[in-house]
């Protein structure tokens, strides 16, 4: 069946649709109230002036449907498509920045937190996000001082000799270790954070109080008072809380800019009535056939919010967009039922085009951000410092602001000669007078983990004798292996909650340790990717550098280590003093006793004579 023929059969209820071409790829997903009408329009004559659709039709052989009940059914389906099959001819979501989470793995057997921004269905429980970004590591910090329950990335499935530095400075009850804790006393910790996190203060400070009476009752005045000073940190969690609820509802508020072919849209999040961050997304490379004379910014926020909204746990109650779109009604009540089926009292989710007023300020204010990020983005404009290590703290998931990065790399032609670097980011410069080189003793032949894992473990080794702080970021030149070798290395040196990552060259992929699973893909145009391409760059070209001098020592060295009664150490003094072999060779025995004994000197006068 040809595809007029095709598309004249199909029927007239609601559904998605699917155009392929000539490779069976699916190049366009789209929903519609009646598939057959929707589809057909495609090949009037009036709709192909539009070169979009033109370029669509002339590249579609066929065409795939799916039946649903309604239109919101319609809706979901075509946004799950769409992420999933990622068709050109639609507008994909590309984020540059995504907000933290705060997991709570309740499928261990020692439940751990952290701070997380993807979202998996592995039996976790997830809450938030939270913004500013640097919120989601405050409140696991508060969970690790408050209720000891850590984020260690310790293997807990088996015990261990003794426990981190986290148990001593009481962060953590030490269930690493057999008998610092009970399974009972986790739990309780445990359903403490859950309730926490849950948001049930009242619920929780009641727990306490009961659990206060009866350790009171029992004499046990220790666990009492840690009762108490739970309390106290519960109830003014909540007091802010209430006073934050009370100065505002929540809203999204966008703003766009198109130009060129590119689009810049900003995000404020308004919380309590505060903007408290903003969030910005682009699109570069949007089809040939997108001009400003046929780009539609509401079929363009029809899709971006579906992509950005459908399927996440947290929704404001209000979206305040710049322009109006077909189906707004039936995403707000899709939206709406997705908030509502997980918690029944939470409002109704609006959508709003403010045409004056605050609300519109606003809306104009988000759109003057977007003009400004995207003359930086698309015009070159080099961020400043401080913005890129925010960035970058937010693409790492960093816990603090990144102030000095340590990068290595290992360098050796066949396993002969071979040593590492190590050099220094610090405040926005690299910092050469920290720059350190690194002569591999430990291993032999080709073994670049090995490698890595010998310089790591002395680096820190000694920055642990010397008592000096650790970097924000250890960064690895290279992929899983030696990022793995690293971490060996570091929990050797009983080094925990270090931040360490690994770029691989060729993908240019970002793997953070603890989360390898989902490496970090930065947009090439990213300041951040550039960032760190540099400081991999410049560790590599130290390493060869000194790889390069080690291998001309070797190779000058050979032809004196022949001469009777000069070893290495007499031939390193040599080449030292007078620079090159050729020297050694011109010099006469009185020069040559300046740096060697007088029988080495004349031995070496007459091997180089014969």
């Amino acid at each position: 069946m040809d595809l007029s023929a095709k598309i004249r059969s199909l029927p007239t209820s609601a559904g998605v649709y699917l155009y392929k071409n000539a490779e069976g790829d699916i190049i366009y997903v789209g929903k519609a109230k009646n598939l057959r009408s929707r589809v057909s329009s495609y090949f009037h004559e009036a709709r192909i002036a539009n070169a979009k659709t033109d370029t669509l039709v002339r590249e579609a052989v066929d065409v795939d449907y799916v039946v649903v009940d309604n239109e919101k059914e319609a809706l979901a389906l075509e946004n799950n498509l769409i992420k999933q099959k990622k068709p050109r001819f639609n507008i994909l979501l590309r984020d540059d920045k995504t907000y933290p989470y705060v997991k709570l793995t309740l499928g261990e057997r020692f439940p751990r937190v952290y701070v997380t921004r993807r979202l998996k269905k592995d039996g976790s429980e997830y809450y938030g996000p939270f913004f500013p970004g640097n919120l989601a590591y405050r409140i696991v910090d508060l969970i690790h001082r408050t209720f000891l329950v850590p984020s260690c990335n310790v293997d807990l499935t088996r015990f261990h000799p003794r426990p981190c530095l986290q148990f001593y400075i009481k962060r953590c009850l030490g269930p690493c270790v057999e008998g610092l804790t009970t399974s009972d006393i986790y739990q309780e910790a445990v359903n403490d954070v859950k309730l926490f996190l849950d948001g049930h203060g009242a619920d929780l400070a009641r727990s306490l109080r009961e659990r206060m009476q009866q350790t009171a009752d029992s004499q046990e005045f220790e666990r009492a008072a840690r009762y108490r000073d739970l309390i106290s940190t519960v109830e003014q969690l909540q007091e802010k809380q209430r006073i934050a609820a009370a100065e505002g509802d929540d809203a999204d508020v966008f703003g766009y800019h198109f130009e060129n072919n590119m689009l810049a849209v900003n995000l404020f999040h308004v919380r309590g009535g505060k903007v408290l961050d903003r969030r910005e997304f682009f699109w570069e490379d949007l089809p040939e056939f997108t001009t400003a004379s046929n780009f539609n910014p509401g079929d363009f926020f029809s899709t971006f919010l579906q992509q950005l909204y459908l399927g996440q746990p947290y929704i404001p109650r209000n979206l305040y967009i710049p322009v109006d779109f077909e189906d707004r009604t039936v995403l707000e009540d899709l939206l709406s039922e997705q908030i509502t089926a997980k918690d029944p009292r939470a409002p109704r989710v609006h959508i709003s085009i403010p045409q004056r007023g605050e609300k519109r300020s606003l809306i104009d204010l988000a759109g003057t951000n977007a003009k400004q990020s995207y003359d930086q983005r698309f015009r070159v404009m080099k961020p400043k410092t401080k913005a890129i290590q925010e960035a970058l703290q937010d693409a790492l998931s960093l816990p603090d602001l990144p102030t000095r990065i340590e990068c290595f790399d290992i360098s050796h032609i066949q396993g002969a000669e071979t040593v590492a670097s190590m050099v220094v980011w610090e405040d926005g410069k690299m910092k050469k007078s920290d720059y350190r080189k690194f002569i591999i003793k430990t291993v032999e032949g080709v073994d670049d983990f090995a490698s890595m894992r010998e310089v790591v473990g002395r680096r820190y080794a000694r920055l642990q004798q010397e008592k000096k702080k650790m970097p924000s970021l250890v960064l690895i030149d290279g992929g899983l292996g030696q990022l793995h070798a690293a971490a060996k290395a570091l929990e050797s040196c009983e080094v925990i909650n270090q931040p360490l990552a690994s770029i691989a060259k060729r993908e240019e992929i970002i793997y953070v340790y603890g989360q390898e699973s989902d490496p970090v893909v930065l947009d090439h145009h990213s300041p951040v990717l550039h960032l760190v391409q540099l400081i991999r760059d410049e560790a590599h070209r130290f390493a060869v550098t000194f790889h390069r001098k080690r291998r001309q020592m070797r190779d000058r060295s050979t032809e004196l280590l022949e001469i009777p009664g000069v070893g290495e150490s007499t031939t390193r003094r040599l080449l030292q003093h007078f620079g090159s072999l050729q020297a050694v060779k011109q010099a006469d025995a009185a020069a040559l006793s300046s740096v060697v004994t007088r029988s080495q000197a004349e031995a070496i006068e007459q091997y180089f004579r014969k």
